[in-house]
């Protein structure tokens, strides 16, 4: 038996609870896990709430990331007790995922571990902070360097902003994080922030070209936001859009694109293939202060997932929740 959190749906709703489940209701793969650590991401907070579809089949078990060792394998990548970690790949949504004491997933879902980090240090990470790597990866694949002028970063007490603006620092660049949270300002510096910006500013529609201010944007936002940000990105600068909290519109012209010049990449972090995955890792490994992980990080257990869910939903979360899901 191991305990998980599950959700359910029949006629009368969603239900979600913690419960105990047997070994032999594990879904198909060829390597099973003992999971350690597993996250709360924005994803699993919209499954949990039932806040958006977001679940493909039911039963789930919600977590769309997860840090352990391998308990036995038929894959040969992997032997028992090799530390790994997995983001994305549609667990948690149409596979069951991270939020339970045990898992069995396809190993080429899997990367290994990176020896700078501990298996709780992955989920302090977790997908938020991996999608922000892929981002970065993405503005430097692009060119864009520091001393060109202000990287934005949206969202920035998230996850995804809250890692993007300790990279961005630690390589070099001068980073301007919007937040709507003002009272946030010092942990944002402490995170490498050089300015911080009220989100208000590009929350609302705006005009198709603005004055330029950004050389490039780390955008987990959408809407309003990323259209605001586009219209404001220098000319041949690079936006990473990656994310949706304020929506999935994009209420945007084309005038930044052909006037200005500028890119938007599209940042996937679910299917990403393994070599991009491997990269965004080996950065973390490189760049991230694991100091910068205790910022980050808030400790909870199996049993407060639900509720932190919640929380995050009303957007008073700051940084990521670390689910020890044997605690």
């Amino acid at each position: 038996m191991f305990a998980a959190i599950l959700i359910d749906k029949n006629d009368s709703g969603q239900t979600v609870a913690r419960t105990e489940l047997a070994d032999d209701r594990l879904p198909e793969g060829d390597v099973t896990i003992d999971v350690a650590y597993s996250t709360i991401n924005y994803k699993d907070g919209l499954a949990i709430t039932g806040k958006s579809p977001v679940v493909r089949k039911f039963p789930m078990v919600p977590g769309i990331d997860l840090a352990g060792t391998v308990a036995q394998s038929a894959h040969g990548d992997w032997k028992t007790g090799d530390r790994v970690v997995l983001n994305g790949w549609g667990v948690g949504e149409t596979h069951w995922g991270g939020l339970a004491q045990r898992a069995r997933v396809k190993g080429d879902w899997l990367v290994p571990l990176e020896a700078a980090f501990s298996l709780r240090q992955a989920m302090a990470i977790g997908t938020a902070g991996y999608t922000a790597s892929l981002c970065v990866e993405a503005l430097m694949r692009h060119g864009v360097r520091p001393g060109q002028g202000d990287v934005l970063v949206t969202g920035a007490t998230g996850g995804v902003g809250s890692v993007a603006i300790a990279l961005l620092a630690r390589a070099g660049f001068a980073v301007t994080a919007a937040t709507g949270k003002a009272a946030e300002a010092d942990y944002l510096k402490q995170l490498g922030a050089g300015a911080i910006i009220d989100r208000n500013e590009l929350a609302a529609a705006g005009k198709p070209l603005q004055k330029e201010r950004w050389a490039a944007v780390v955008d987990s936002v959408g809407s309003h936001t990323l259209a605001n940000a586009c219209a404001q990105t220098r000319y041949g600068g690079a936006v990473a859009a990656c994310g949706l909290a304020q929506g999935m519109d994009f209420p945007a012209s084309v005038a930044p694109f052909i006037l200005r010049g500028i890119s938007l990449l599209g940042i996937d972090s679910v299917m990403a293939p393994r070599a991009p995955r491997l990269a965004a890792w080996q950065r973390l490994a490189r760049d991230l202060d694991p100091a910068v992980l205790e910022t980050i990080a808030t400790d909870i257990g199996l049993g407060a997932v639900i509720e932190s869910a919640r929380q995050l939903m009303d957007g008073t979360v700051r940084g990521r929740f670390v689910v020890d899901v044997n605690g």
